[in-house]
């Protein structure tokens, strides 16, 4: 092809069509538009962006979900006497780092220390400017005899892991050693009496807690929530 024809085709190109907000206050520009007018139409024009970018994101965050993969549960822990496996925060961003990025998507915590809270807020955003948060607030981790700033860091992992999966809807792969605990078995009567104790301890509603995960009873909570009743009790701290 000759530069002569290139030069040609790209001439023929369409131009950009602006979005009709635009058009409406350039055409308004033009006819010498009173003060309140032009106030009104760039109104328009900002909240027309603002909606255009919502749409995007939406479109964007649906796109990568749908291709993010189940997440691997790479680390095992003690919960009281009971081991389970979970993903760490470097697998999560192993994983589906690459795939937001491929659709315009990025994240970034926020974290602050407010008396006996840590509190962490994961923001989701894309690149035409549209951004969502997830915030959790938890009290530090003082198990295994960690020091003050192991503890806060130990709930800002946490939190960043579990606001990160809920502002995302990430699954984690089955447990490995889910069928010989079984995925659903009820809490041991010590991890019971753990949570009766803190229910006490810090004047948590019982009925509301059984009602929030959809038991009886204390005794019928699920051995994988019992973490997360862990954390939303020890968030009532006061000191």
């Amino acid at each position: 092809m000759t530069r002569l024809a290139r030069n040609n085709r790209a001439s023929e190109a369409p131009s950009p069509i602006p979005p009709p907000s635009l058009s409406l206050l350039s055409a308004a520009l033009a006819r010498g538009a009173d003060g309140e007018m032009l106030e009104r139409l760039i109104g328009f024009h900002e909240r027309s962006q603002a909606h255009e970018a919502r749409k995007a994101f939406e479109k964007a965050l649906s796109t990568a979900k749908a291709k993010i993969p189940v997440i691997t549960k790479n680390r095992q822990a003690l919960l009281g006497r009971q081991p389970y496996r979970h993903e760490d925060l470097a697998e999560i961003a192993r994983t589906i780092t690459p795939i937001l990025a491929r659709n315009g998507l990025s994240y970034r915590f926020r974290s602050q220390s407010t008396g006996a809270l840590v509190t962490v807020v994961c923001v989701i955003s894309h690149r035409d400017g549209y951004s969502e948060e997830n915030c959790l607030s938890a009290s530090p981790d003082e198990s295994c005899e960690k020091n003050s700033i192991q503890a806060i860091g130990s709930t800002l992992t946490y939190l960043q892991r579990m606001t990160l999966k809920a502002a995302l809807g990430l699954a984690a792969s089955d447990d490995d050693d889910g069928q010989a605990a079984g995925a659903s078995a009820a809490i041991s009567r010590q991890q019971a009496r753990e949570l009766i104790d803190l229910i006490d301890e810090v004047g948590a509603d019982k009925d509301a807690l059984l009602q929030f995960f959809q038991i009886k009873g204390i005794t019928d909570l699920p051995t994988a929530r019992f973490r997360q009743a862990l954390t939303m009790l020890n968030s009532r701290r006061t000191n």
